[in-house]
Parts: structure tokens; sequence; C-alpha cells
């Protein structure tokens, strides 16, 4: 059963899921939920308005319960974005809220109230249970099949590496159509059988006030929590602080080490593959570093020709992945779905990474964006990011690629903070790293572009 918790047979729990201030014992859920299952039963796709309530909740849930495949839409997507979801999936109803154009979708409601005690079959491991669109760098987003085997396998690995147990209480405030939020944060909870409490936004006083044993977070969040004294020192008593979708900056680390007495936990992973490498509950969390395989996982590094790339900590190169977590493809996309993998089975990640000799592994960034080939060199832009925010007048950055007719690309860094000299940042830079990685220019700005995730757009930076 992949929502395994909520067998009716299990113990009931007056707070399974909160969301805001919205509460679901969890005979609450599976009856509600259940009469979501009976009015899409038969469907093969539907649409699912993701807002953070407990009604985007009730309609996933019952959705997996009847066998029928969510395709999770953004709440603030775009209309043409949107109208792209519906069409490109094949949905066929849409449900949840309808502040948005459901795209001419018939509307099935979600009642909180409903109760219904109809058992379903549980559909095969094969079966696609999610959707979830990429926000790719080019072209419009490709849909993501997650059978329900995958997320499985991810969420158990997870809960090895974390020491997740029922015991727990999550909390998180992340969107609830991202696999981080909805797949993690959500169905990991329904799988594992802890309670979880959503914040509706993943604020320092939010955080504070939920009283959690287990968090999650992106950067974002948790940098400005750090900034937070009194509300990092209220999360002491939580046993893991997990970041992730984007690079935890190691100032960020060390302040919340200092401040909660807990060294963060980060991780890697994406849509396509879910969760594939994460520090562990009982093992070294290392500033920078994002861990070894979960279970199941196996990773490699490629040089620019295909050639294997050392595992010694410093040779980069793009990282490969295999295990029982990956998707089965892109929906419609048999082109891009054969260009993702290798001959011999591996998925190309699009990011690259250095592995160390005993297996942890540090991500330097995608190799679209954060691959720079300057004068010969190969420099990773996360690198010259992390040295750049040791800096006390940094707080924020960005470094780049731009077209160079003499190096090739020369590095540039976008910088929020104070208005230091640009020298002073790049003397900065070249008393750490190899004198080639400084950057060539310090652009100052007020603030960096970031999706709903808190990742850094920097196809949006020029």
């Amino acid at each position: 059963m992949l929502l395994r918790s909520l067998d009716p047979r299990n113990a009931d729990s007056a707070d399974a899921v909160v969301v805001g201030d919205e509460t679901l014992s969890r005979s609450d859920l599976v009856g509600a939920a259940t009469a979501v299952a009976e009015r899409v039963a038969g469907a093969e796709r539907v649409a699912v308005s993701a807002t953070p309530s407990v009604s985007t909740v009730l309609a996933v849930v019952g959705s997996l319960m009847a066998g029928v495949t969510v395709v999770p839409v953004p709440p603030d997507s775009g209309p043409a974005e949107r109208e792209h979801i519906v069409r490109d999936s094949g949905a066929v109803a849409w449900l949840g809220a309808v502040d948005a154009d459901p795209c001419g979708l018939p509307v099935v409601p979600v009642r909180v109230h409903a109760r219904s005690w109809h058992t379903f079959a549980e559909p095969p491991a094969s079966h696609t249970a999610l959707v979830l669109y990429t926000s790719g760098t080019t072209g419009l987003p490709k849909g993501v099949l997650l059978s329900r085997g995958a997320l499985a396998a991810g969420l158990d690995a997870l809960a090895e590496a974390w020491q997740w147990t029922p015991e727990d209480l999550l909390v998180h405030g992340l969107p609830l159509f991202h696999v981080h939020g909805l797949v993690f944060g959500m169905l990991g909870a329904l799988r594992v059988g802890s309670r979880v409490r959503h914040t509706i936004r993943p604020t320092p006083d939010a955080y504070a006030a939920a009283g959690g044993s287990l968090y999650f977070g992106v950067p974002t969040v948790w940098s400005r929590i750090a900034r937070d004294a009194e509300s990092a020192r209220a999360l002491a008593s939580a046993r893991l602080l997990v970041s992730g979708s984007a690079p935890l900056p190691v100032p960020v680390f060390e302040q919340l080490h200092a401040l909660t007495g807990s060294a963060p936990v980060e991780r890697y992973g994406m849509s396509e593959t879910l969760l594939t490498v994460s520090t562990r509950a009982d093992g070294e969390r290392r500033p920078g570093w994002v861990g070894t395989p979960v279970r199941g996982v196996e990773t490699r590094l490629r040089g620019e020709y295909g050639a294997p790339v050392p595992h010694d900590g410093e040779s980069i190169g793009g990282l490969e992945v295999r295990g029982p977590m990956l998707f089965d493809g892109y929906l419609g996309r048999p082109d891009a779905t054969a260009q993702a993998w290798t001959d011999d089975g591996w998925f190309r990640t699009g990011d690259v990474a250095a592995i160390e000799g005993g297996g942890f592994h540090r991500i330097v960034g995608r190799e679209s964006t954060d691959l720079i080939k300057t004068g010969g060199f190969r420099v990773g832009a996360g690198e010259v990011e992390s040295v750049l925010l040791a800096h006390p007048d940094v707080r924020e950055v960005a470094v780049v690629g731009v077209p160079d007719d003499d190096l090739g690309q020369r590095i540039v860094a976008f910088v929020v903070g104070e208005r230091t000299s640009a020298s002073t940042l790049t003397d900065h830079v070249a008393t750490v790293l190899s004198v080639h990685k400084r950057p060539r220019e310090i652009r100052f700005v007020e603030s960096l572009p970031r999706n709903a995730m808190g990742k850094v757009q920097k196809t949006l930076l020029s």
C-alpha cells in the first residue's frame, strides 16, 4: 500500500494532517479522501489545483486511492502554462480551488466533511502515480512520469537515511505542486505514519511555533531563520533540519548549527530521480556536501566526452544516477526521454558534481548554467559562490558564465549585499581558490530572481 499509514485498521491520530488552521484526524483523512476517490474512480488523469490546503491533500490522496494519476497544477501558474499542463497531461477533470481557470475541465468538488468507507484495490507498482511538470530552462515544461513503485522506493530510502518514524512530527511550508513539498513533505509522512504540519508559508515565526521534530526547508527559508536568532533557537529541540532543492550556503549551515545545536541535513534530488543522495541522521554532516547515495542508488561522474571522472573530491563531471526511484520518462516526449539516458542505463542528471573517495557528493550546479568554461579551465559556479558568501559583505550571490571573445566565457558574479569594492571580492576569491576562478566582473544588485522553490533563475541574469 503506497500510503500505508492510512490503512483504516491503524490507530487514529487527532492531528494527522494540519494545514494552516485546518486539521484532519487520520480517520477524517481516510473518510474524506475515499469520498474523493469515489468521484474520480475510472478516470485516467486528473488535474489538482495544488494550493496549500487540506482540499489539495484530500484531492491527491483520494485520487491515489482510486488508482487515478494526479497532475498537480501550481496555483500561481500563468494562463499559458496552466493550459499547457492541462492539455499536455490529458487530464479529464479539475479538483480543488477554481480561483484559476480550470481550462474547460469539469470541476469535481472536494468536500472536507464528506465521508465514505468504500475500499479500492491497490494498483500495481508500475502504475503512474504523478505527472510532475518540470520548469526546464528552455521550452515548455515536460511531464515527469513517477510510478507508485518509484515513490515507495524513494520514500522508504529516505525513512531509512533520516530514521524517520511514526513518532516524528514533520513541519514544512513548501509548495504542494513540487516533489519536495508534495512527495517528500506530504506523501512521505503519510507513508511513514508521522504527523505532518504545513505552515502555509515557511516563515521563521511559523516554524518556531510548530514544535516539530523534523523540518523541511529550502536554503532561502533556512537563511531567513538563521537571521532570526530567536526563531532559530526555538528549533533546538528538533531532531533533523533538512535542506534541499538548492545548495545551502556554508555560512547559513554554520549559523544554524551554532544557533540550534544541530547541523543541517543536506540532500540531493530532482523531479526525475526523487531523492538519491543525502547525509544521514546518524552520519557525518559536512557543509557544502550532500552526503552519500541512499539505499538502492548508484552514482558516477562522466567527463565532457563520456570518460570516467575520478572520485577524488576535486575533479568535477556530469553526475549520472540509477536506482529504483527514478522516473519512467517524459510524457509524450520519447526523444527527450531517450536523450536523458545513457546507452547502459544511467540517467543524466544535467548536474555537475565532485565525489570523494568515501562517497560524499558535492553538487557544483547545473551543467547548462553552472559549469563555466573559461580560458581552457572548467570552473563550477557553486564553489565560487561559496567563497563569496563567506565574505561578510555578501548576503546572496549568483555566479554565471557570459560569452567572452578571449576566454570563451568570463566569470561574472551578481552580488546582493554591502557595496564594497569589486576588487575586494575578486581578491577574496583569489586568496581561497585558483586565480583563474576569480570573477572577472562583479555586478551589485538589489535581489536575485528566484522561483517558487527559492532557486535562483540564472537564465534571467544578464
